[in-house]
């Protein structure tokens, strides 16, 4: 089964979005690590019929990830939560208008 969840918003000034595919994620913590902003955490996930510790971003963020995400530049290149997965289960949608 796939789980994918989608933390962010989208509203007049564009989207913004941090994707994570729960099925890839290895539970490794890495991009919690790397994160300057603390924006994430591990957090346990029901999949498959068993606890699964996945990325996610915390509550009080994910309705501010256009200001709190900023400082990561995420228009102009890889940020460092998505370059630090190795499994390739973080993605950054980013679209300002």
């Amino acid at each position: 089964m796939q789980v994918i969840t989608y933390y962010g918003y989208q509203d007049g000034s564009g989207e913004y979005y941090i994707v994570v595919d729960a099925e890839k994620c290895s539970s490794c913590g890495e991009c919690v690590k790397v994160c300057p902003q603390d924006a994430l955490k591990m957090e346990a996930m029901f999949i498959d019929l068993e606890d699964k510790l996945v990325a996610a971003v915390t509550e009080e963020h994910r309705k501010k990830l256009r200001y709190t995400c900023s400082p990561c530049k995420p228009e102009s290149g890889v940020v460092p939560c998505v370059q630090a997965c190795g499994e390739e289960a973080l993605t950054c949608i980013w679209k300002s208008k």
